[in-house]
């Protein structure tokens, strides 16, 4: 096995026993990002340079005697998180000359914790969108068959680790960009609850259900990570006060599925799912069961309402969030203007892509005069009631299961020129972020598409500061099934 395909837990072992040195691995990830990344393009940034001396200088703790779960682990971060000194684009071309100045918290947790940042990852400009296809600087491919999207908006993301580029990776999930990539690429990916990670140095999208997460290549990866980058900050108002729990700890005591009630949504298994995944329910169903899950039906009625009511909120927040972006204090500035209305409008003309300006004039129409009791206001109310729904399943299960999308990846420019049929690949991902729920994406499986195998995914969802549940259902899951150890072969 190549260093670059270790998992955490794998490397950690292989580190602290002094079996290789974290040089060693980061050399081994930055020459896979060299020898595939020209063809997949998950990455904007490789600051090899640098890379190289943060692990040197883990090395250097580790010879100390120095120990930690993440120290001189190689990883990328998606695009839209501040690393200072770097550029951070969000996949725009308005602030593609921008550098941070200040770590996002997320970043500042993994420096301490001796993690070695690769570079950054493409994304959806601005996180808006399911595909990876609406960046600036063009799509990333899925390693599984590189004619397909990756999913998005954490697309970069999730192709990187797919294709062991990095042994993790950091991305962010508003309405399922990074369970959504996650599934389709055949990785684990986990949000978790609304204010369990700081969002300070994100770039905003909508601000009441952003949330930073990690993507991985199996759930005990992600636990180990969730651990570092979890907890309270100053610097964020929204954090959850609650402890932050030894993730590992408590998946290794649960072991299996024995004692939980899993939650089967009957809403959730529709018309539209795929006949591919859907003939796989059954099956997972019997899995859970002999793995000593107990199955309940739960109804979710105010589902069917997910998608309209994200796609008002989700808008409108946008609209707020980027009205900064104006090439006065932020962005890019196109001089020449007559007067200040035409100056915003080739500033942000030219620096927005179509699917930016698009939710732009969605939330700036909701939220104006006359139409934000009808739209936002109604919206917001209509959330409140699929939180209760949550509420109220939770009463009668500890986790809820249900399919991460309804089929696997599409084919680059298949819906492109569709934005109605883009919104609705949210369908099984915006009632978790709505109600600020944990979720995580782990492989369900493989589906044979036009010759070519592609993975899905199947969705574990938890109360609300309860990762430790959903991270151990999520991990007996891998345990009967293994879907995680197969790699791409392009």
């Amino acid at each position: 096995m190549n260093l670059n395909e270790l998992t955490i837990k794998e490397a950690r072992a292989k580190l602290d026993n002094g079996e290789i040195t974290a040089l060693e691995l980061t050399d081994a990830c930055l020459a896979q990002i060299k020898k595939v990344d020209q063809d997949i393009h998950a990455c904007l940034l490789v600051c090899a340079s640098e890379a190289r001396q943060a692990a040197q200088e883990a090395d250097a703790r580790l010879k100390a005697g120095e120990r930690s779960d993440l120290l001189g682990i190689p990883y990328l971060c998606k695009d839209n998180i501040m690393v200072k000194g770097l550029p951070t684009t969000a996949a725009s071309k308005i602030i593609e000359n921008y550098t941070a100045p200040y770590d996002a918290t997320v970043i500042k947790k993994l420096k301490e914790a001796g993690a070695v940042l690769l570079g950054k990852t493409n994304l959806d400009e601005f996180a808006h969108g399911a595909s990876t296809e609406n960046s600036a600087y063009g799509p990333t491919r899925n390693p599984h068959n590189l004619a397909h999207v990756p999913g998005g908006s954490s697309g970069g993301s999730a192709a990187a680790v797919a294709a062991d580029m990095c042994l993790f990776a950091i991305g962010s999930d508003t309405g399922g960009s990074i369970r959504y990539p996650a599934s389709f690429c055949g990785v684990c990916g986990l949000k978790p609850s609304y204010g369990r990670v700081s969002r300070f140095g994100l770039l905003s999208m909508t601000s009441s259900t952003d949330v930073i997460g990690p993507l991985a290549k199996t759930t005990v990866d992600a636990a180990l990570v969730l651990k570092i980058i979890a907890g309270v900050d100053s610097r964020d108002s929204t954090t959850a006060p609650e402890k932050v729990d030894d993730y590992e700890k408590n998946i290794i005591a649960g072991q299996d599925l024995k004692g939980l009630t899993v939650g089967w949504p009957k809403e959730y298994f529709i018309k539209e799912l795929d006949e591919s995944v859907a003939a796989r329910i059954r099956e997972a169903a019997d899995r859970l069961r002999a793995a000593g899950a107990n199955l309940k039906e739960v109804s979710l009625p105010y589902t069917k309402y997910g998608i309209p009511v994200y796609y008002i909120i989700t808008p409108s927040e946008i609209s707020s969030n980027l009205a900064r972006f104006d090439g006065i204090g932020w962005g890019l500035a196109k001089n020449g203007a007559a007067d200040l209305q035409e100056f915003y409008k080739h500033s942000r003309g030219a620096g927005f892509g179509p699917e930016v300006k698009r939710r732009i004039m969605l939330g700036t129409f909701a939220l104006s005069a006359g139409y934000a009791e009808a739209y936002y206001k109604k919206a917001q109310a209509v959330r409140e009631l699929i939180k209760a729904d949550f509420a109220k399943a939770f009463e009668q299960v500890d986790i809820i299961f249900m399919p991460t999308s309804p089929h696997p990846a599409f084919k680059i420019g298949a819906q492109i020129n569709d934005p109605l049929a883009m919104y609705l690949e949210d369908i099984y991902l915006a009632g978790a972020s709505l109600a600020g729920l944990p979720a995580i994406s782990v492989p369900g499986g493989f589906v044979a598409v036009e010759g070519k195998d592609l993975p899905f995914g199947w969705q574990f969802i938890g109360p609300i500061t309860q990762e430790a549940n959903v991270l151990r259902a999520a991990a007996a899951w891998e345990k009967i099934n293994n879907y995680q150890e197969r790699r791409p072969n392009f």
